[in-house]
């Protein structure tokens, strides 16, 4: 089916704040979301930094439902948050006559926090009162010290498909209603199969992105036991430094990102404003390893590839890449070697950066974000800076437009996501032309 998918809405929460203009103004600027760990004690941690998300006005952007979503997990209240203004940019607040069987929710959304205090106290009651060994685990002792101070609600929004639930009650959404959790790229691939649904006929109308929070102790313990983030302790403002040949991990964030994608003749059915147009979508897995990308970089490779084809377009035709850019020295170093790969001669001419130097990496919600701030580039003519690049790697010898926005026409963006278990997403958004 010839169905047109364009963008209508956008909304974002992140480090820098939670007002789309806001965001981009400051991403233009080079400023840095990085901070000292404040949402739990990370002193003794390897990694003592992270990009949190400071301020989020639900109630206000809730008002009269601010209730009803009270129990909802950090995750769900960001993609609450960023679904709301979304919506209203998108001016389906006021329309009139829309068919909400064909209107869906389409997240990458991550698990939902552990309530870390109860989830501890029923453990300790759980061990046994016993000399010789202290540690021996009762198991009826746990369940009964749990049913008393576990939070039944918050145990559910631990779920990662809550966050979808909580945006479809938001909004009487009754059409499609999906989650995706393919880690890092998994927003980007929510967006990318949101916009087939809506081509192959199954929605007019899809809210879709992604929202994470993984700033709590087993996720940090996590990322820290793989040696993927940043120990930068003494220098966290800078801690994030894709391409660099100094860089020593990414930097963990949080947020959401969401977008309205709307078929064409339905949102101009409606006078709705047009941002941007979604022409293709592209997903690989490496089929390598769980943690690393395939030395190669077959996957990224395939993705971008596939991406290319399905819109109709060839490398000449993309005037700026959005890198996954996470700052490990793998990633940068194959994603590099996946650029060079698929844009061939043009490779060291096509500008590139990576965002995640100043938000931080927000892992699923990272794409979603990121596809956002494309659109702002097309329709502004400037492209963000990858910031912190100060040492050039031989592994790295791209234009990854380093430390300062570079005023730029831009048609067309390739927008990156690559994920730990080998997933590999990347999209390809344009200006629109009626």
């Amino acid at each position: 089916m010839n169905r047109r998918i364009v963008i209508t809405g956008m909304g974002c929460v992140t480090p820098l704040g939670a007002e789309v203009e806001d965001v981009w103004k400051k991403l233009l600027a080079g400023t840095c979301g990085i901070r000292p760990t404040t949402l739990f004690d990370a002193k003794t941690f390897p990694t003592t930094f992270a990009a949190e998300v400071k301020a989020l006005p639900l109630a206000e952007l809730l008002g009269d439902e601010a209730e009803i979503h009270a129990s909802a997990s950090r995750n769900a209240r960001f993609a609450l948050a960023a679904g709301v203004m979304a919506w209203r940019q998108a001016g389906l607040d006021h329309a009139l006559a829309l068919d909400h069987t064909r209107m869906g929710v389409y997240l990458g959304g991550g698990e939902g926090p552990l309530d870390f205090a109860a989830a501890s106290q029923a453990a300790i009651a759980g061990c046994r009162d016993d000399q010789a060994n202290p540690i021996d685990f009762d198991s009826m002792r746990w369940a009964s010290a749990a049913m008393e101070l576990l939070n039944g609600e918050r145990e559910l929004e631990q779920e990662p498909n809550l966050a979808a639930a909580h945006v479809a009650s938001l909004f009487n959404l009754e059409g499609p209603n999906f989650n995706t959790l393919t880690a890092c790229a998994a927003s980007t691939q929510a967006i990318g199969e949101a916009s087939n649904m809506i081509q192959y006929g199954d929605a007019d109308v899809m809210l879709t992105g992604g929202t994470h929070s993984m700033i709590h102790p087993i996720g940090v313990t996590g990322f820290n036991r793989l040696t993927a983030l940043s120990t930068r302790n003494d220098d966290w403002a800078t801690a994030s430094r894709p391409f660099d040949r100094s860089r020593d991990g990414f930097v963990l964030g949080e947020g959401a990102g969401i977008v309205v994608l709307e078929e064409l003749s339905h949102a101009q059915q409606r006078g709705a404003s047009i941002m941007g147009e979604i022409v293709g979508f592209g997903s690989t897995a490496d089929a390598y390893r769980v943690t690393d990308i395939h030395a190669e970089g077959r996957g990224p490779i395939g993705a971008m590839r596939a991406a290319l084809h399905n819109a109709g377009l060839g490398p000449s035709d993309i005037d700026y890449i959005s890198a996954h850019g996470t700052g490990t020295e793998e990633n940068d170093k194959i994603e590099t070697r996946a650029i060079r790969e698929v844009f061939g001669d043009k490779a060291p001419r096509v500008p590139i950066s990576s965002i995640k130097s100043m938000l931080g990496h927000l892992i699923a919600a990272a794409g979603a974000v990121e596809l956002i701030t494309c659109v702002l580039a097309i329709r502004d003519g400037m492209a963000p800076p990858t910031m912190h690049y100060t040492t050039p790697d031989p592994n790295c010898d791209l234009d990854y437009i380093p430390n300062q926005a570079r005023k730029m026409k831009i048609r067309a963006a390739l927008s990156n996501s690559f994920g730990f278990g080998g997933q590999n997403n990347a999209i390809v958004v344009q200006a629109f032309t009626p």
